[in-house]
């Protein structure tokens, strides 16, 4: 099973930083998504900078979510290397 999401945090260029429970640092790209479905309402950054977690996994306003198994699987870790 994959780790649950405990923190979300957008950038301005459609990405999800994410802090997962087994303190993993990792990225989300977005813009994979953004032309599919209810997901092109997340193009407007007013409602893609409303992302919070909620049980686990991401949402916004809308019945929009992504999965933690999703964010998770297709996320690229944050090097902590300087």
């Amino acid at each position: 099973m994959n780790p649950y999401v405990r923190q979300v945090k957008t950038t301005d260029q459609h990405q999800l930083e994410l802090l997962f429970e087994n303190g993993e640092r990792r990225i989300f790209e977005m813009s994979h998504y953004l032309n599919r479905g209810v997901f092109k309402r997340l193009q407007n950054p007013a409602i893609f900078h409303l992302a919070r977690v909620v049980a686990g996994s991401v949402e916004w306003p809308g019945e929009i979510d992504l999965s933690y198994d999703t964010l998770y699987l297709e996320s690229q870790p944050i090097s902590t290397d300087l």
